[in-house]
């Protein structure tokens, strides 16, 4: 019998997701890692190796999410963890913002985070295991960019959701947290660091005076996810290089 935890990471196929994903694993965990692309999380899987496990979905609809939880269960039984962390941006003028363009993100973003946490923590419940759960917020929860409203929107509904279902699944022994990364050097930051205006923005509202790195938030995923933060349920820690306390750019 396999006595050691399963953990579940969406949007694992590289960057901050791969990272939380190795970060785990070397905790001991069993790995699942899901993703839309799905060459990339097979590449991923076989890059992270041993008994890892790959698969294709996409946090947006939420007959694939389901779908995927009906295997989770059926083929690997009930996860002790789960970090959503599969997340879009689609930059756009505000006045120019479909509804489509609003609400894809959203459902990605923010349904999605709900959906498996739902999901994820019946699993738990029913098998009585005191799981973990951490989702990806971000600075743009608390401080806001204009060309990315949907973005901003969804990661402040991630706060408040990851606040609830910490309150509603703490009686089950559940705790739910997450994290909120500032500039992280992933693809999502690719056009900033192209661009030597975009960057010097970039770090003018980050104390630090760089990027973090996806390792970086990383490692704080897994401490919450860990028991050495047992006693810590419904947070969110920022990791921003300082920025949320900068009331001035330069």
């Amino acid at each position: 019998m396999n006595d050691r935890p399963t953990a579940l990471i969406t949007g694992a196929a590289q960057g901050i997701g791969y990272a939380c994903a190795e970060a785990i694993a070397e905790d001991g965990a069993r790995i699942v890692l899901a993703d839309i692309d799905e060459a990339g999380v097979k590449e991923a899987a076989t890059r992270l190796g041993g008994d890892t496990v790959a698969m294709n979905c996409d946090m947006g609809d939420p007959a694939q999410v389901s779908s995927m939880f009906d295997r989770i269960d059926a083929e690997i039984g009930p996860l002790s963890i789960l970090v959503n962390c599969a997340g879009i941006a689609v930059p756009c003028d505000f006045l120019e913002t479909t509804l489509e363009q609003f609400a894809s993100v959203i459902d990605v973003n923010l349904v999605g985070t709900f959906l498996a946490t739902q999901r994820a923590a019946r699993s738990m419940v029913a098998a009585g295991i005191p799981g973990s759960i951490v989702n990806m917020s971000s600075v743009n929860a608390q401080v806001a960019i204009p060309t990315i409203a949907a973005y901003c929107a969804s990661k402040g509904g991630v706060m408040q959701l990851t606040k609830a279902s910490a309150l509603a699944l703490a009686p089950h022994g559940i705790r739910v947290n997450a994290v909120g990364p500032g500039s992280i050097d992933t693809a999502m930051m690719a056009a900033v660091n192209e661009d030597p205006e975009a960057m010097r923005v970039a770090m003018s509202r980050t104390p630090l005076k760089r990027m973090g790195t996806p390792r970086e938030i990383a490692d704080i995923v897994a401490f919450l996810a860990s028991d050495k933060a047992s006693y810590i349920t419904g947070e969110t820690v920022y990791a921003d290089g300082g920025r949320l306390g900068l009331n001035y750019t330069c």
